[in-house]
């Protein structure tokens, strides 16, 4: 994987979300007021203007940590590799396989640096978010049952919109990036607008103002994508989280725990399902904008 490109992607979501969820949080005391988990994440502190939330921390000691174990594990190459090496290696061989299988050998040597690295960084997130101590450790009060978090230090990255907006933005430009390099700025058009069906005359010209207006739905839906993208992951992250403290919550100070581990293991599946499909849907959108160009090299080629 080329990592350095895995870096821009994870710095690049991070800097995205740093800015939206400056312009998204207001007061803290307003956020601890709710009950359960607050659809904003509580600001811990501020790097000068800019707020930093629960989320972002563990948002970057995920990051770091996924750096980290891939610099220890690569630090020595072996010709027959084990241990760190060995599961790297693997890691990357089979998502590269698979997404080979579904956009093609090209397409995904061109790309495969992105979407590997959007895979294990929202699996690493999902379930860092489910270590015990996450969304049950921070500031509070004590109750009658007992105390009460109300700001926890730490919680799932992913069950802020702000992170999972962040790296549907940084897909969605470098969505835009490959399709001008695929099919240029007028194939781009052409592949939005363009009648198809070769039909000449009156037919041509009802084909063309029909195929005019399926391309301003599809910008329509290009434009969506980020939105859809980002609540999809948000929503099912979000709802988890808040089902597990609901659970705990229902099997009182002593059983809260019994009642909440058949959920806990869902949500582990979970995770790896979200990170599946999050990664599948971006790779599918890069294909069918990039699959134009591929057509049409691949006619030039039988002639």
């Amino acid at each position: 994987m080329a990592w350095p490109k895995a870096l821009v992607f994870l710095f690049g979501g991070l800097f995205l979300q740093l800015a939206t969820v400056a312009a998204e949080h207001g007061n803290p005391a307003e956020v601890a007021a709710t009950h359960g988990l607050p659809s904003a994440a509580p600001v811990i502190f501020h790097i000068g203007p800019l707020p930093v939330s629960n989320s972002m921390v563990l948002t970057w000691i995920v990051s770091l940590l996924l750096v980290l174990a891939v610099r220890l594990g690569v630090r020595t190459i072996k010709d027959v590799p084990d241990g760190a090496q060995n599961f790297w290696e693997w890691l990357v061989e089979s998502l590269y396989d698979f997404l080979g299988g579904i956009i093609g050998a090209e397409l995904v040597h061109k790309t495969f640096w992105f979407f590997a690295s959007l895979f294990i960084f929202i699996l690493a997130t999902n379930w860092f978010g489910l270590l015990p101590g996450v969304g049950s450790i921070g500031y509070g009060h004590p109750t009658e049952h007992g105390f009460d978090v109300t700001e926890p230090l730490l919680r799932g990255a992913n069950a802020d919109f702000n992170m999972t907006f962040a790296m549907a933005m940084v897909f969605f430009i470098l969505w835009t990036v490959w399709a001008l390099q695929a099919n240029g700025p007028v194939g781009f058009l052409k592949h939005l607008f363009g009648a198809k069906g070769g039909l000449g005359g009156f037919m041509g010209f009802i084909l063309m103002v029909v195929f005019f207006a399926v391309g301003l739905l599809e910008v329509v839906s290009i434009l969506f994508r980020p939105v859809s993208l980002s609540f999809r992951l948000f929503g099912n992250v979000f709802a988890g989280e808040n089902m597990l403290e609901a659970m705990t919550h229902l099997g009182g100070a002593k059983l809260g725990w019994l009642t909440a581990l058949p959920f806990y293991f869902m949500e582990i599946l979970v995770g790896v399902v979200q990170a599946l499909v999050f990664m599948l849907l971006t790779a599918v959108f890069t294909l069918l904008i990039c699959s134009h160009d591929e057509e049409h090299a691949e006619d030039g080629s039988h002639h």
